[in-house]
């Protein structure tokens, strides 16, 4: 998977996250390390480039735009 951006969210949701991800047949990876800008407790949801019609879901249930992955 090319990564193109992400979203960084804590621990406590990421179940909930992933199961509506699943659902929705969006895909993705979850990430954690020193590549990425992650507070403590934090992991990344990262994603391909996304047709905007699946992105603005994506940007919705984060309730924001995602980062740039760094290349």
């Amino acid at each position: 998977m090319e990564k193109s951006f992400y979203y960084s969210v804590p621990w406590s949701e990421v179940s909930y996250l992933k199961e509506a991800l699943t659902s929705m047949e969006i895909p993705f990876a979850i990430e954690q390390g020193d590549r990425l800008p992650l507070n403590p407790g934090e992991v990344a949801f990262v994603f391909p480039d996304l047709h905007i019609r699946i992105y603005q879901g994506v940007r919705e249930l984060f309730g924001e735009h995602g980062q740039r992955y760094p290349q």
